[in-house]
């Protein structure tokens, strides 16, 4: 056998070399893997109960002192999402008394100013879908009325409704009612739930995102979840009540004439059937019915009060639960199963239904909640170039502040 020539030997080592080796050279001129680690965003747990609904105290500031410490707390960053259009379901007379609540917020909150009004009625609409306000549309608007104070929208409760406006101004503010409740969306308040002048500061302002301003008045929602659009996750619970004190500017709002006769043919039926009136309170009337009576229980309680200007009668069916003096206990509240309220003087006449026990019936009583302490998101935001004042209220303590603005004077408490 003839051997290979000395170069061709060379050549077949030098191709076996090259094919051990280049393995080797991709190997290590091959970029490194990196494995990022991915790490999970942390889950947001939903409250389960919603923020308290704060009456409105004001500090005693005078309204140059307001303005000043209202333009010294910056809008809220991040997101201002769009509320959803809302658009009403309800029966004919549902529909024409909400409309006419909408529009008294609208025209007594705002004036007769297109902007203004179209900003209150969506807070109007956007506190109906929020969890913490009542679940019709009078029901928003005249929540706390029967209280001397304490109202929430401060025209139903302060005597402005002796001001009738003119029929122009009323007019209008019928089409903004009108509109907001077929779908049009205020957009520049977002999911806003609160406001006020920029001439006062309620105590709650502290610890809400402020995020609009119209005119001269400032538009705020609550702080972390609660202000979020999944928090708006409730609908309209049908049912509108009748406001008394609208019956001079709305039809839907005036009650039929009252037949003398039947109220007190009613009477003479009812008086055999329930309970005297408390004795340290003949105004009110505690009672047990048999649940199979529901229709009749307004009929019933409008025959107890007769003619009293101001009445309270509550019904309860579970004998074991009801309450027979006052103040009631927590779980005789938690039992009752329909309420009448009578106040003439303040144009109330209300039932309510304990609507987890008649589930047709409405408007709906709102149930016992344990209230939590006011969202105090703002007090986590660190603060930079503005030092808080060392006699400043706590409640005011870590809210957020311009730093290029001196702080306010302190505040105190309006007795």
């Amino acid at each position: 056998m003839t051997r290979p020539a000395p170069l061709l030997h060379a050549i077949l080592v030098l191709i076996a070399a090259a094919a051990l080796a280049l393995p080797l050279v991709v190997v290590r001129m091959t970029p490194a893997a990196h494995h990022t680690r991915v790490q999970a965003s942390p889950r947001i747990a939903v409250p389960t109960e919603p923020p308290p609904v704060e009456p409105v105290e004001l500090q005693d500031l005078s309204p140059d002192e307001a303005r000043a410490w209202n333009d010294s707390i910056p809008f809220a960053k991040g997101p201002k999402p769009v509320a959803r259009p809302f658009d009403f379901v309800g029966s004919a007379v549902d529909l024409a008394r909400a409309t006419d609540c909408l529009a008294a917020a609208g025209y007594y909150e705002a004036g007769d100013d297109s902007a203004g009004e179209r900003a209150v009625v969506q807070v109007v609409l956007n506190r109906l879908r929020h969890p913490a306000f009542p679940k019709t549309i009078c029901g928003v608007v005249f929540q706390g009325a029967e209280r001397a104070t304490g109202c929430q929208f401060t025209f139903t409760c302060d005597g402005a409704m002796t001001r009738r406006p003119s029929e122009g101004a009323w007019r209008r503010a019928r089409q903004v009612a009108t509109a907001a409740l077929h779908g049009a969306v205020y957009r520049p308040v977002g999911y806003a739930t609160h406001y006020h002048t920029d001439w006062v500061v309620p105590y709650w302002s502290a610890s809400l995102d402020k995020i609009a301003e119209v005119h001269t008045h400032l538009f705020f929602r609550w702080a972390g979840w609660w202000g979020t659009p999944p928090a708006f996750n409730r609908g309209w619970a049908g049912g509108e009540p009748m406001i008394a004190v609208l019956a001079a500017l709305s039809d839907a709002h005036r009650a039929a004439p009252v037949d003398d006769a039947k109220a007190a043919l009613d009477a003479e039926h009812y008086a055999g059937r329930i309970p005297p009136s408390l004795a340290d309170d003949p105004d009110t009337f505690l009672a047990r019915f048999d649940p199979a009576q529901a229709a009749q229980f307004p009929v019933i309680a409008r025959a107890t009060c007769g003619q009293r200007t101001k009445c309270k009668v509550i019904f309860w069916t579970d004998a074991a639960k009801m309450g027979y003096v006052l103040p009631l206990a927590p779980d005789e509240m938690a039992a009752m199963s329909f309420s009448y309220i009578r106040d003439k003087a303040a144009g109330l006449d209300r039932t309510l239904w304990n609507c987890n026990e008649f589930k047709a019936r409405a408007p709906c009583m709102k149930r016992q909640v344990m209230r939590l302490p006011v969202v105090g998101a703002a007090a986590s935001v660190k603060i930079t170039g503005a030092a808080t004042p060392p006699n400043e209220p706590a409640e005011l303590r870590g809210v957020r502040r311009k730093p290029s603005l001196p702080d306010p004077p302190p505040l105190a408490n309006q007795n």
